[in-house]
Formats: structure tokens, sequence, C-alpha cells
């Protein structure tokens, strides 16, 4: 994208979280009572592996975004006694290495083809900076270029600190401020500036789970959506939205992928500038120093 952008911007970011369906294969099984969720445990089936996929949408729509990989620890590297708890489970199970080489060439291919690829910092290393560092130094050397910028996971933030940790480690924004489970602007329609400096903040406004499964239709989730751009546009905002890649799978979350397109192409038919956060933060950081010339 070359098009320098008005005030009106919508960022779109990918957390890495899963790429393998291993202990959710059984569990979406029993739950829904519907084996086919096990094809992914005895087949080559791999329905949250969507690199390709969502690569290929974003070239046809002409847009770039933001892909946060996260190296998290394993449930086997914990202590026996915290696997019998759920929310090891949830932290830890069925987490993949990034250094795996499909996987290494997956980073590579978004590189290389224009897409950021940031840093999903390890839940607990919101507040280590040395874990935080190393984390960043592993992603760094799979890729070409440096990292400049994430979104924490699960959202995990310890206050300013954890801002304080980015910043030493040379990380030039951050994308963690937000909520799983509401969305919107709450009155704040511009990026944060925590340290008065070209450090940036990107509030998260929507991530697709805080909406879609919650909606009477999809119909009634793309009016909301329709909603936030038009806040957007109203207030000249940096709106910024959230789309796990697995979700892109129709097959697993039918009307996922059908309001991700639309939400681009009709952001883009109001004249939004619409890319990847690292670009839009050094956008406005021209911007500002511009400004501040003056």
């Amino acid at each position: 994208m070359t098009d320098v952008p008005g005030e009106f911007a919508l960022c779109l970011t990918h957390d890495v979280d899963r790429v393998y369906k291993t202990y959710q294969a059984p569990y979406y099984a029993v739950l829904e009572r519907d084996p086919s969720h096990l094809r992914s445990l005895v087949t080559d089936e791999r329905p949250y592996w969507q690199f390709e996929e969502l690569m290929a949408l974003e070239d046809e729509l002409g847009v770039r975004s933001s892909w946060y990989v996260l190296d998290e620890q394993s449930l086997l590297d914990r202590s026996p006694r915290e696997w019998l708890r759920p929310e090891s489970w949830m932290l830890y199970a069925g987490r993949y290495d990034p250094t795996e080489p499909e996987l290494v060439d997956a980073f590579r291919a978004l590189e290389r083809g224009g897409w950021e690829v940031g840093l999903h910092g390890s839940y607990e290393s919101a507040d280590d900076r040395e874990r935080l560092r190393a984390e960043k130094r592993t992603l760094e050397g799979i890729l070409e270029g440096s990292v400049v910028g994430g979104r924490q996971h699960y959202l995990n933030l310890v206050g300013q600190r954890s801002w304080e940790h980015h910043r030493a480690i040379g990380l030039e924004y951050d994308a963690s401020y937000g909520s799983s489970t509401n969305y919107g602007f709450d009155g704040r329609y511009d990026v944060l500036r925590p340290f008065d400096d070209s450090f940036v903040v990107f509030p998260l406004t929507l991530m697709e789970r805080a909406l879609i499964p919650s909606a009477p239709s999809l119909e009634w989730a793309w009016r909301e959506c329709r909603r936030l751009l038009e806040e957007a546009h109203d207030h000249d905002a940096v709106m910024t939205v959230l789309w796990h890649p697995r979700y892109m799978n129709e097959a697993e979350f039918p009307g996922y992928r059908t309001l991700y397109e639309r939400l681009i192409r009709e952001a883009k038919a109001m004249g939004a500038w619409v890319g990847p956060c690292r670009e839009c933060r050094e956008l406005l950081e021209g911007r500002r120093e511009t400004s501040s010339q003056r």
C-alpha cells in the first residue's frame, strides 16, 4: 500500500494462537455430538491452518495486515500439578513451536509478501522483560527484518509496566489494550502515547469473538460492524480489529470470513486507509513529526 492515510484508518490484525486442531477435536466432537471434528486427528486435514487462504483473500482485496506469532510455553514444561487445572490447558495445551520448518516458511512468506509479522507475547511475558526479549529474538531469528510491535496473549497487560517492557526491548507499538468480551470505541478515537513519545498503543476496537458468537444473526453482526465504521469515519478514528486465522475456516465457523471480507470492502468504500499496525504507526509518526515542525 502506498497511499498515505487520512485520519480514518482500519488496522487489520491476526493473533496466531493455534495452527493445529488438537485437543479441541474430541472436545467439540462431544460438545456438538459431531464425530466429524475427529477427522483432523486421523487425516491430513488442518482446519486451523489458514495462512494461504487468508493471504489470498487479503491479496484479492488489495490489503495487508499484522500477524502476531506466539511462542508460548508447553503444558509439558509446567509442573505436573498444573496439568489438572483447566486454566493451564487453556493457556499452554495445543500450542506450536514457531521454529518448525513449515511455520518458518509460512512466516517468511508473509513477510516477503508485505504483511507484518509481529510478536504475540506469551501470557507470562506481560511482566517478564527477559522472557519477552527472548521471544522477540526467536522471532527475529526466523525473519529477515526486525519485529517492531505486537500484542500480548489474551490481551494480558500489567498496567503501564508492560509497555515499559515493550519499549525497553525495542518495540515501537503495542495492540493489547482492549477487551475480548466487549467492543467499541468507548469515547477513545485515537491511538495512545503512554510516554508522550513515538511509542504508540493501538486500542482494540473489535475482536470477532466479542461480537459474532452472541449475535442473533450474521446480518445483525454486520450492522454492528457498519455502525463502528461509521463512528470511526465520523470521528476520524483509528479502528483496530482482530480476526484469529482459524476462524477463517467457514466449515467450522460459518460467517466469520464473510464478515471480515465485508468489513474491509466497506471500509475501503468509505475512504478508510486499511493496513497493518506497523505501517499505520509509521504514517502517524511521520504526520506527527511534520506537525511538530510547523
